[in-house]
C-alpha cells in the first residue's frame, strides 16, 4: 500500500481530509464505528490544538502592550538622556503601593534595567534595551501573528472533520435505511 504525503500547515498542523465518497472510507476491515471513532479522535485533536493555541494568543495579548509601554518609557528616556553632561532631570511619580505614588526627580544615567522573568532583572545601556525590546516586540508580534492564522486554520479543519462525521453518519442511516427497507420487501415477497 502507497503512503500519501499529508498536507500541512507552514507550522505543520495536518490538512483534515474531506470525505466525498463514503464508500472510499467504510470498508470490511473499517466500518462505520470504526471510521467515526477516527474522525471523532480527529476532531478531539484539533480542538485540543485550538485550545493550546487561544491560550498562547491571550499570552500575548497581555504581553505585547507590556513590550510596546516599555519600549515606549526605554526611548523616552534615550531621548532625555541625549548627553549626559547637560541631561536635564526627569520628574516622575512611581508606584509604592496599589493605590499609593510617590514623586522622585531621576537623573538620566544612559542605562536602565529589564525585569528579564523567572526573577532576573539585567542592567543595559539605554540603546541596547532599546534594540532588544524592539526585537522582542517584533518576534512577539510575528508569533502573534502565525497564532491567529493557525487558530482560522484549526477551525477550518474543525469544521471539515464535523461535517466529515455527519456524512458517515447520515450514510449509515441511509444504508440502515435501505436494508431495513429491502428485508421488510423481502419478507411481504415471503408471506405472499
Amino acid at each position: 500500500m502507497q503512503q500519501q504525503q499529508m498536507e500541512v500547515n507552514p507550522r505543520g498542523i495536518p490538512k483534515a481530509p474531506f470525505v466525498e465518497n463514503v464508500e472510499d472510507h467504510v470498508t470490511v476491515e473499517e466500518p462505520v464505528e470504526i471510521v467515526l471513532k477516527k474522525f471523532q479522535e480527529a476532531t478531539a485533536k484539533y480542538k485540543f490544538m485550538e485550545m493550546n493555541h487561544l491560550t498562547r494568543k491571550s499570552n500575548l495579548d497581555a504581553k505585547i502592550p507590556e513590550i510596546r509601554k516599555t519600549l515606549e518609557m526605554v526611548q523616552f528616556l534615550e531621548i532625555e538622556a541625549g548627553d549626559e553632561d547637560d541631561a536635564k532631570e526627569i520628574e516622575t511619580m512611581y508606584e509604592l503601593n496599589d493605590t499609593l505614588y510617590a514623586t522622585a526627580k531621576i537623573k538620566p544615567t544612559g542605562k536602565v534595567c529589564l525585569w528579564l522573568g523567572a526573577n532576573v532583572m539585567l542592567e543595559y545601556p539605554v540603546e541596547e534595551a532599546a534594540e532588544l525590546l524592539a526585537s522582542k516586540l517584533s518576534a512577539a508580534l510575528k508569533t502573534l501573528k502565525n497564532t491567529e492564522e493557525d487558530l482560522a486554520y484549526l477551525r477550518d479543519q474543525i469544521t471539515t472533520m464535523e461535517v466529515n462525521t455527519a456524512r458517515v453518519y447520515n450514510w449509515d442511516v441511509k444504508q440502515r435505511r435501505i436494508a431495513r427497507a429491502k428485508a421488510e420487501s423481502s419478507d411481504a415477497a415471503g408471506l405472499d
